[in-house]
């Protein structure tokens, strides 16, 4: 995604890098109680154009496996309870 590494399921990002950051997509709940921890914030790929469901885990937390595991199985769980995403069809020229 954006040109970096990310991990999906069912078509659906849950768990990403942008630049230094790592980033989930969370549920409301979830990303309420992990914005609470310092050194998070809402992801923004752009500034002023954040992507709401994601958020950036704190730069403490690379060397603190323990922290982010749980985060990144909730990620997971959530993000397999949306419906797959369908596949895009391309369309074939037409012949003239």
């Amino acid at each position: 995604m954006f040109g970096h590494t990310a991990a999906f399921a069912n078509g659906h990002m849950f768990m990403g890098t942008f630049g230094e950051e790592v980033i989930l997509r969370l549920d409301e709940g979830a990303r309420t109680e992990l914005l609470r921890q310092p050194g998070t914030s809402i992801f923004e790929p752009m500034k002023g154009r954040p992507m709401r469901e994601y958020v950036v885990v704190p730069r403490a937390w690379r060397d603190r496996v323990d922290k982010a595991r749980p985060w990144v199985a909730r990620s997971l769980a959530w993000v397999k309870t949306l419906a797959p995403k369908k596949k895009a069809t391309t369309k074939k020229p037409r012949k003239r």
